[in-house]
């Protein structure tokens, strides 16, 4: 069996937020979900996670209808467990309760054994200015690599 390398990223997420500590957490999936998620017909972009009765889930999370999947076809859009130890969900809980903090996915990716697993991210979110000097530096850096190419 190949395992095709699975690459869907939140690439906002560092530009929007302080990513502070990192769980990487196993989702559980209904139905034909997976065989979408390996189609690469799947965002994180607009997902976030929410603590609820002991358990954390990503909400917003949008996972196209398979193809082929007849009326067993799944929801887009809906809360999917995120399957955490006991001692990371406490931690989540514990940052989450503080205002103006959240829990971002950073990246979906397929395991060695093959199984969908989200790195998550405890977010504090950015002021406009860290934005600006992000763009700068990222500018910067641009700057320095063309001078260092025409100067070879």
């Amino acid at each position: 069996m190949s395992v095709k390398a699975l690459n869907i990223q939140n690439k906002k997420a560092k530009f929007e937020y302080h990513l502070l500590e990192q769980f990487t957490a196993g989702i559980q999936l209904k139905g034909t979900e997976i065989k979408s998620i390996r189609n690469g017909k799947a965002s994180i972009m607009e997902a976030y996670g929410v603590f609820s009765d002991g358990e954390v889930f990503i909400r917003n999370m949008y996972i196209a209808a398979y193809e082929n999947g007849s009326y067993n076809n799944h929801q887009p859009r809906t809360d999917r467990k995120l399957l955490l130890n006991s001692k990371e969900i406490s931690k989540i809980e514990k940052f989450l309760k503080t205002k103006g903090n959240a829990l971002v996915p950073v990246k979906l990716f397929i395991s060695d054994k093959g199984w969908l697993k989200v790195l998550i991210s405890c977010a504090t979110g950015k002021k406009t200015h860290d934005k600006r000097q992000d763009l700068k530096l990222k500018d910067d850096r641009r700057e320095m690599d063309r001078a260092l190419k025409s100067n070879r």
